[in-house]
């Protein structure tokens, strides 16, 4: 018994390309990295309201755009135009198909 919903064959599957319309509705999840930073045991206990952690980036440094553990494209922060406590992310880069883009820490190693 056969399922019209499911190739059958390698000739069902045209050029042997996925339908991207099977995977559209998934959910991924999506980081962005804003950067990071070392500190002790000590130091994150510390920490209390109101504390500011010095991160290892940059005001204009790239930030990487992660999705399912994969870094698929590198950005800048953006503050959105109509809404004052909100940020977006201006893509900069983005990964051809099949490529992988270094994270910012690979890079600089």
């Amino acid at each position: 018994m056969t399922d019209d919903n499911f190739a059958t064959s390698s000739a069902d599957l045209g050029t042997g390309r996925m339908d991207l319309d099977l995977v559209k509705d998934l959910q991924v999840t999506m980081h962005i990295v804003l950067g990071s930073t070392s500190m002790t045991v000590a130091e994150v206990l510390d920490l209390g309201r109101g504390a500011v952690v010095k991160l290892e980036s940059k005001v204009g440094d790239p930030v990487d755009v992660i999705i399912n553990g994969r870094v698929i494209a590198r950005g800048e922060i953006v503050v959105l135009d109509n809404e004052e406590q909100r940020f977006g992310v201006t893509l900069t880069e983005v990964a051809k198909p099949g490529a992988r883009i270094a994270t910012k820490n690979q890079r600089a190693a």
